[in-house]
This record gives C-alpha cells, sequence and structure tokens, in this order.
C-alpha cells in the first residue's frame, strides 16, 4: 500500500484497511473472509462485510480525537491545543493520570500533560473560532515555549470549516517550530485507531528529519506508556531503543529516519508511522509475528536480528531465555490447568495475548476485539497476526469485534463462561464482574510481552483468580439493568434486527 504525505489529513482504516467494527463467527471464518495472504488486500478486492452486525447506536466507543490526545499531548516538550468545545477535553483527567504513571514507570520527571482547549461555544459555531485558535496558539507560545504544537481538531471544527491548516503554516513560519494541524473529526472514522494515525501523520509530514545519518544501533519502537520492557531486551543485542509517540520528546521523534529499524508491540498501533518510515525515509519495518509466546517472540527477534546485522547475537539470547522461562511457565501451565479465559481489548493486541494465554495452557473459547482490520499497511502475510494465531495456536470459536458495546458483552461472556477476562478499556469490566467474573485491566500494555511477559501475565492471573469468591457473592447480590427477554436473546440479535427492518 502507498501511504500519502502529500495531504495534511490521513485517510481513514476504513477507507484505507476496510476496518469494521461489528462482525461475529470463529477467527479462522475472519481470517478467510479477511483474504490477507492471498493478495495483501483487504477481501479479495472487496470489503469485509459488517453491515448486517453493525448496531443502530454506540454506548462506549472513544473518538479519533481522543486517541490525538493520548499521543500528541504525550509528547513532553510539545503542547496540544484542542480546537473544540471544553467537552472535548473531559478524557485530559484521564490521559493526564496515565501520562503521570508512564513518567513514573520509566524514571523520568513526573510531570502535567500540557493540553489546552479553544473552548469553541454557540457564537463560535456561527461565526467560526479561527480567532480563538490564533490568540490560543499565541498564549501556548509565550506560557510554555514548547518545541511543536499540535492543533487537534473536532467534529465542531470539521462542521464550520474552520481553515486550521492556513492558520498552522502561518505560526510555523513566526513562531519558528512545527505547527501541525492533526484532522482527527470524530464523525470522519468510525473507530478510534485512526487517530493514531492522525497524530503519527502529522509527525511524518512535519517533525521527522530528512537526509540525516543512520544511527545504526537505534531501534524505533512504537509504544503506548507501558513500563520499559524493550530497553533490556534490546540492549542484550546491542541496540538502543527510541520509545515514540507516547512519553517521547520532538527530538526523539525527528531523530525516527535515522533508526536502523522500527518494531512495535501492536500491528494496530504500529501499521501506519512504521509502514511510512520504510517508505519515505526507509527505514526498515521489522516484518514478523508479535512478539508474544516462544513461536512469535523468536521469529520476531530473529527478524530483528537480521535487518540489524545482529544474527549470532539473537541466537545467544534466544537459547538463554528459552533456558531461563521454559521451566516458569511449566510450573505456571501445572497451576492454570482447566482455566478458562477470555480478551477483550484492541485488534492485534488480542491476538498476541491469546497467544500467550494458550502458552500458559488456558482454554479460549471466545474473544472481543474493538475493531479488526481486515490488513495492515505493509501488507505483508507475515505480519497477518490473526492468521498467525489460528495457524500457530488454533482456532477460537467465537471471536467476535465490537466497539465496547455494554449492551452485547453479557451475551458475549454467557456464550464461554470465562473464569477471568483480560482487557484494556475497562468500561466493560464492571458488567463482568457482576456476572462473578474478575477482570485484570491491563495498564500496562507491556505487561504480556516476550519471554518474561507470559510469566508475567500467568502470575497475574493466578492473582485475579484468587478473587473469584468475592466476584461470586458480588454476582448473587447485584442485578442487571437488562430485561429477561434481552439476557437470553442473541447479543447481536438487536443489530440484525434493526438493519432487516432497515432494509425492509
Amino acid at each position: 500500500m502507498v501511504i500519502n504525505l502529500g495531504t495534511p489529513v490521513v485517510e481513514s482504516r476504513e477507507q484505507r484497511l476496510g476496518t469494521v467494527i461489528a462482525w461475529d463467527g470463529s477467527a479462522s471464518r475472519l481470517v478467510k473472509e479477511s483474504c490477507y495472504s492471498e493478495n495483501g488486500t483487504a477481501c479479495c478486492g472487496c470489503r469485509l462485510c459488517e453491515r448486517e452486525n453493525r448496531g443502530p447506536f454506540t454506548q462506549g466507543a472513544s473518538c479519533s480525537e481522543m486517541m490525538v490526545e493520548c499521543q500528541a499531548g504525550h509528547v513532553r516538550d510539545a503542547v496540544l491545543i484542542q480546537h473544540s468545545p471544553i467537552g472535548c477535553g473531559a478524557s485530559q483527567v484521564t490521559y493526564n493520570s496515565k501520562f503521570r504513571n508512564a513518567l513514573k514507570m520509566r524514571g523520568l520527571p513526573v510531570k502535567n500533560m500540557r493540553v489546552v482547549s479553544t473552548n469553541l461555544d454557540e457564537n463560535d459555531m456561527v461565526f467560526g473560532g479561527i480567532d480563538k485558535l490564533e490568540n490560543t496558539i499565541v498564549e501556548t507560545w509565550e506560557r510554555y515555549q514548547p518545541k511543536a504544537i499540535f492543533i487537534g481538531t473536532s467534529c465542531s471544527t470539521g462542521i464550520i470549516g474552520d481553515d486550521v491548516d492556513s492558520v498552522s503554516e502561518e505560526y510555523s513560519q513566526k513562531l519558528g517550530i512545527p505547527v501541525i494541524p492533526l484532522h482527527c473529526e470524530g464523525f470522519k472514522s468510525k473507530h478510534w485507531s485512526t487517530g493514531f494515525d492522525a497524530t503519527q501523520h502529522g509527525i511524518l509530514r512535519q517533525i521527522v528529519r530528512h537526509g540525516h545519518e543512520k544511527q545504526e544501533d537505534l531501534v524505533n519502537v512504537i509504544n503506548l506508556w507501558g513500563s520499559d520492557v524493550f530497553r533490556p531486551m534490546l540492549a542484550e543485542l546491542g541496540l538502543r531503543v527510541n520509545y515514540v509517540v507516547d512519553l517521547a520528546t520532538v527530538s526523539d521523534l525527528a531523530q525516527m529516519s535515522e533508526a536502523a529499524a522500527t518494531v512495535g508491540f501492536c500491528n494496530t498501533l504500529s501499521s501506519y508511522l512504521a509502514t511510512a518510515l520504510e517508505q519515505e525515509f526507509g527505514v526498515p519495518q521489522v516484518k514478523a509475528p508479535q512478539p508474544y509466546g516462544f513461536a512469535g517472540t523468536d521469529a520476531w527477534l530473529r527478524e530483528l536480528g537480521r535487518v540489524t546485522h545482529r544474527e549470532t547475537k539473537v541466537e545467544t539470547y534466544i537459547e538463554k531465555e528459552h533456558r531461563r522461562v521454559k521451566p516458569l511457565v511449566e510450573e505456571l501451565r501445572a497451576r492454570l490447568s482447566g482455566v478458562k479465559g477470555y480478551v477483550a481489548t484492541g485488534s492485534a493486541y488480542s491476538h498476541g495475548l491469546i497467544a500467550v494465554l494458550r502458552e500458559l495452557g488456558i482454554r479460549v473459547d471466545g474473544s472481543l476485539v474493538f475493531h479488526h482490520d481486515p490488513v495492515y499497511d505493509s501488507g505483508d502475510p507475515k505480519q497477518d497476526s490473526l492468521a498467525y494465531l489460528v495457524e500457530n495456536y488454533g482456532d477460537v470459536a467465537h471471536f467476535s469485534v465490537s466497539n465496547r458495546q455494554q449492551y452485547q458483552f453479557y451475551g458475549l461472556l454467557k456464550r464461554v463462561n470465562p473464569d477471568f477476562i483480560l482487557i484494556r478499556h475497562n468500561g466493560l469490566a464492571p458488567l463482568a464482574a457482576r456476572m462473578g467474573i474478575p477482570a485484570a485491566p491491563l495498564g500496562d500494555e507491556h505487561l504480556a510481552v516476550g519471554y518474561q511477559g507470559m510469566v508475567n501475565l500467568g502470575e497475574s492471573i493466578r492473582d485475579i483468580l484468587a478473587h473469584k469468591k468475592f466476584h461470586r457473592d458480588l454476582a448473587e447480590h447485584v442485578t442487571l439493568p437488562y430485561k429477561k427477554s434481552w439476557l437470553e436473546s442473541d447479543p447481536y440479535s438487536l443489530s440484525i434486527q434493526t438493519s432487516a427492518a432497515g432494509e425492509a
């Protein structure tokens, strides 16, 4: 696929990749319908169908602008301006907490993120908000003296048509720093992951350097705000880590073009940035399975070693870690025998977590992913993480795609009755708790990465299973806010009926 950096507006995931937010069936069927490995495009020339399963409303989804908050807002020496009503900044509280915790985990000075709002009101919706935007840019510069200013658009600015691009270009020249428009209107894309791409698109266009010498030992690691697991791992290979985008500095982002390779912990997050760095700057993207479980981590390390010419060091490290970790995993397998788990997270991340659960001997009959990309930007079958899961760890009978819809989650869990769930976005966790199912909220998204990740996740599961009695007692004393007829119906029945009525 060709990424177009010539326009300030990123192409949405549903346009570019054929992304869907509603689907239901087995993992193997989804692999077949995505047709990734046959020709490197979504669904053999047509779009993966979601029409029959799409719901009539949304209960718990995020939006692209929120993802810009947690990406551009977490660049340490930049400022994000949200050109929006103040309500669009409601999630600043959550992302500021994540930012502070992440800085602490990485051993960096703890401070607040720097995000401001133009605070658009009814008057601005009629007459435009450009004056407010210009005043906010000037005040932001005077107050913070940032190395870059990001401007995130909103549904409101998309509706009134403010010319954010011209203002950004004007103030880039006036201030002598990048002032970067990020077009992330929530209504432009049905899934929030397009917001990751919008931030990365702006960084690639206006921050990443051209024409500098390569640093043969530098590796870009595309991550969120997880613990520092990649630095010690890659140090074994004589490599240095450049963490991007979250918690990076503008200088870190600028040097991405000088790296020897780009890797990530999740293909969903890294797809756009890694592919564009290879296409536009010649930085090789490590095209391999994700680093989860023995097989995935082996393959990921070997491809990184090949790209950076460290094959011997990689084999030494793999042998050492297998020898250390395999006895620990076998012990956990014995303790977790007979346990059933369920994964409810973002798309590619869930594929990696299921692989780790099955390495631990845990039965996984169901999973909920919040969207599905039939193909990633590189188009390389080696990055087809769902097909890799099915081929190496077996099928998942109930593999559902749903955009964090609470009204469906009860039925999805009742299909398989798991002993616990793994979850990243915790809005669904209270419902599971009220059903007597404990949840492990994966606040540290790097917890399960690599060889040690299998041990980390296994020990975390042992800890949450110790709370089963509490959750059973909770389930006996609470009621759910749904009628019995709904609880007994198929979780997708409402959307199917609505679709059928619409077609009639």
